[in-house]
């Protein structure tokens, strides 16, 4: 089977000096994932991969560079899941991890549990040997300016213009027919401390199933909660609906039902691609059928 990956670098409204840097970073996210699966690694392997380049990406909303929350400091959520067993790994409110990605393939492989969170998540962080940065590590200088426009005015999405940033994540599935799907996130910017969206949490975030395909989700976190997004575009896809339909479909029930925005991207277990989004713009990259980049915006 041809391998397939798609990435996203969120659903939000991109302003025209960073276009080019999210498609850059988008670039480099796929690459990294197509080396691992062109080598015939695992869409696991993958996932992980283009994501830990995401997060290392300050121009996105996940890892180095994240929002700040109304303390002023980093709070991270990320999962990661894979197709063939439904074994998932997440990790939330952590603010000491680079990578919480990492982290997230450590939960799903050598924990009973699914979702860990805050000084949890660190201390099982420190017992696999993942090693903890400092808080501050995590913050750019971009960020640290918009959260004190906003003390000083209150929060608003103009002080935090164009230091807006989106949530991350990738699909994959390999030549063995694997699926696999994460999704990165620094949250909403000015959160309340200890707020945790959908990205951390299975079939909101992100979901897999080798029977039907995987989803990521991005957007408005609340809002995709509450019609589980990620997995009732799955369900759209074991129904029969294309990517394409199931994703504009589940982007449309977003808005209809919760009246909220944001995108999503898919990948059947054919390896047919489908995105769609209702904001002003999402970042997402991967390769067509004949090889060639696909690029958005």
């Amino acid at each position: 089977m041809r391998p397939v990956l798609i990435v996203h670098g969120g659903a939000w409204e991109i302003p025209a000096a960073a276009v080019l840097a999210c498609r850059e970073g988008c670039r480099r996210a796929l690459e990294a994932g197509h080396r691992v699966l062109d080598a015939g690694g695992s869409a696991l392997d993958a996932v992980e991969a283009a994501i830990v380049a995401l997060e290392d990406d300050p121009v996105f909303d996940a890892g180095y560079g994240s929002h700040l929350n109304l303390r002023g400091r980093v709070q991270l959520d990320a999962i990661l899941m894979e197709g063939a067993t439904l074994n998932a790994g997440a990790v939330a409110a952590v603010e000491r991890v680079r990578n919480p990605i990492r982290l997230a393939r450590r939960v799903l492989e050598s924990s009973p549990h699914v979702l860990l969170v805050a000084e949890g998540a660190e201390e099982f962080a420190r017992e696999q040997g993942i090693a903890l940065c400092e808080p501050d590590d995590l913050v750019t200088q971009s960020q640290r300016k918009a959260w004190l426009r906003c003390r000083e005015v209150g929060h608003s999405s103009a002080a935090h213009f164009p230091s807006q940033q989106g949530t991350v994540g990738a699909v994959a599935i390999d030549s063995a027919g694997r699926i696999a799907a994460g999704t990165s996130t620094g949250g909403t910017c000015c959160k309340y401390p200890g707020r945790v969206g959908d990205s951390p949490l299975v079939g909101c975030g992100c979901y897999a199933d080798d029977e039907a395909g995987g989803a990521s989700s991005t957007g408005w976190g609340e809002g995709i909660m509450k019609i589980v997004m990620a997995k009732t575009a799955i369900e759209m896809l074991r129904a029969g609906h294309a990517p394409q339909e199931a994703a504009d479909r589940s982007i449309r029930l977003l808005s209809d039902r919760v009246h909220a925005t944001g995108g999503l991207i898919l990948v059947d277990r054919q390896g047919r691609i489908g995105a769609s989004f209702s904001t002003p713009n999402m970042a997402f990259a991967y390769r067509d059928a004949a090889g060639a980049l696909v690029i958005s915006p």
